[in-house]
């Protein structure tokens, strides 16, 4: 089995204001998730990653350059375009109320019904099928590439990319994606694979090292 695990980007000022960043937006990390990359870290530190993927978007290749620098065996470190956020278009930078108040069905459709979201109503918006296939293919290509008996892969990405991702590689249908709710800054998921084509999870949303409560800004 290669056991794969999947890392959201530490909480940025624009998690804190409740705005869209997505694959165009990008906003510093705040001071605080510096001392929760350390807890991540040192929760990981005797861990052995064959390799690391990162998406290449600054706030998750921090994350992922901080987190490796605390490992006892650092590996290497490749990034992929295929796990960069979710590309949100015309909605980044806006706040999450602007445009629930523009946009009302769509923004639904993304939160709560992901089979009812229409990328074309959202100019430069990505479908949530064409981020679950480049994930995939990022996946599967580390895994290719990495993967074996006894081996862990690390993965930096962000919230979107992630639930979409990950629920496209266990098999999770549109409808119920986001059934259980988004990650959270920081999280550590785990999923394995035996054939680099099936994917088990074996935990999500895992926080418990950072000791903080799971709240809407730093959830997604």
């Amino acid at each position: 089995m290669t056991k794969l695990y999947f890392i959201r980007h530490g909480k940025t000022e624009w998690n804190a204001e409740g705005r869209f960043q997505g694959a165009g937006g990008d906003s510093p990390l705040l001071p605080e998730s510096y001392d929760q990359i350390k807890m991540l870290g040192r929760h990981l530190h005797d861990v052995k990653f064959a390799h690391a993927f990162a998406s290449p978007i600054k706030r998750a290749r921090i994350t992922a350059e901080e987190t490796l620098a605390l490992l006892d065996e650092q590996p290497e470190l490749t990034f992929m375009d295929g796990l960069k956020e979710f590309s949100f278009g015309v909605w980044e930078g806006k706040t999450f109320a602007d445009v629930q108040a523009g946009w009302y069905d769509m923004y639904d459709a993304s939160r709560n019904h992901p089979e009812k979201f229409d990328a074309a109503q959202v100019p430069g918006a990505e479908s949530f099928e064409s981020v679950q296939a480049r994930f995939r293919q990022a996946v599967e290509t580390a895994v290719t590439e990495y993967g074996g008996e006894g081996v862990n892969l690390v993965f930096f990405s962000h919230g979107a990319a992630l639930t979409t991702g990950m629920g496209g590689l266990t098999g999770i249908p549109l409808a119920d994606l986001r059934a259980r709710g988004g990650l959270g800054n920081t999280s550590t998921s785990i999923l394995e694979t035996a054939d680099g084509k099936t994917f088990t999870e074996l935990s999500r949303n895992d926080t418990s090292y950072l000791g903080v409560s799971s709240d809407a800004s730093n959830t997604i």
